[in-house]
């Protein structure tokens, strides 16, 4: 791989006390891999930093890329987890302030086992879906009520904010990451190499809706947040134009330009992102979902789930479904 090549992509992991240095040597070596593959498809390599605190603040204490050009925020940063003890919120301010700002700039933001407790602090998970290791639900539950903890779920990818559960996560988290940033057909070499298995990751032709986040246009990001927050809410383009504060033609303007999807288009891979957690993890029925995610009408639902996702509702259930005494 060759440092020269301006890097796709920034990926940060921070290093907080007593967190796992296993988990951050990991992801490292992992996207260290996924880059070199990368370059023999001629594509530019991950920028893999590190982040510590110092003299109250965070900044880079090791670069893979230190020559590449700087000024621009992270495009992801990771909160690894802990075994030995859960940071305290006293011990995650500073960190927290640190992703708080940075997923504002339009960062995605990416914990695995304990990291969550981290991530937890910024704020930026309440009434959201996220996990982390079984052993630390009970804990997680008291001290960040508002989350909605999915303790049965290995990676929960939502949108801006990835969270993984157990200790061995990092590797789930870590495809997560070389497929969201250098696509399906890298992240499965980088598998091979490592001799992990996929699983359901291999999402080809149905992978997680992944928004652009990191376009600069700060009117839209902020409507971009408040739709993921609303989940599968149906809202309308007066709505969203009045969120950014902009004149309705502006906002349309602005959104495809920042997007590259028009506001409706948006709302629909949300909304259709919604009843994919629905079929994988309730027993309900097509048209209970359909109805559940703001479709009255089935039948359209169905034909707009073929044409996001590329499977029927019926077909992506038998598919992805967790185990029935999983499913609630």
């Amino acid at each position: 791989m060759a440092d020269k090549d301006e890097p796709t992509a920034e990926v940060g992991i921070i290093i907080y006390p007593d967190c796992q240095l296993g988990m951050v040597h990991g992801l490292t070596e992992m996207l260290d891999i996924a880059s070199r593959f990368a370059a023999t498809h001629g594509r530019a390599p991950l920028r893999v930093s590190h982040w510590q605190l110092h003299e109250g603040t965070v900044e880079r204490s090791s670069d893979s890329h230190p020559d590449a050009k700087s000024g621009r925020a992270p495009d992801m940063l990771i909160a690894p987890g802990s075994m030995h003890s859960l940071i305290s919120a006293a011990d995650a301010a500073p960190f927290a302030r640190f992703l708080r700002d940075h997923h504002a700039q339009g960062t995605l933001l990416a914990s695995t086992c304990a990291g969550a407790f981290l991530l937890a602090e910024t704020g930026l998970l309440g009434g959201r879906p996220a996990t982390t290791h079984w052993y630390f639900a009970d804990a997680f539950r008291e001290r960040f009520p508002a989350v909605r903890l999915e303790i049965d779920r290995m990676v929960i990818d939502d949108g801006d904010i990835v969270t993984a559960g157990g200790l061995m996560a990092w590797t789930d988290l870590g495809l997560r990451i070389v497929e969201r940033l250098l696509g399906p057909t890298l992240m499965m070499e980088t598998a091979k190499f490592l001799l992990l298995d996929p699983g359901s990751r291999e999402q080809r032709h149905y992978a997680p809706f992944a928004p652009k986040l990191t376009h600069g246009d700060e009117a839209i990001l902020k409507v971009q947040h408040w739709l993921q927050a609303r989940e599968a809410r149906a809202v309308s383009v007066v709505d969203m134009a009045r969120e950014a504060h902009l004149e309705e033609r502006t906002f349309l303007r602005r959104f495809k330009a920042a997007t590259g999807l028009k506001p409706i288009e948006y709302v629909q891979h949300l909304r259709i992102g919604k009843a994919r957690e629905l079929l994988e993890f309730t027993k309900r029925s097509v048209e209970q979902i359909a109805w559940s995610v703001g479709y009255e009408d089935a039948a359209a639902f169905r034909k707009l789930f073929h044409r996001i996702i590329g499977l029927s509702p019926g077909d992506y259930r038998q598919k992805f479904a967790a185990p029935m005494e999983e499913a609630a």
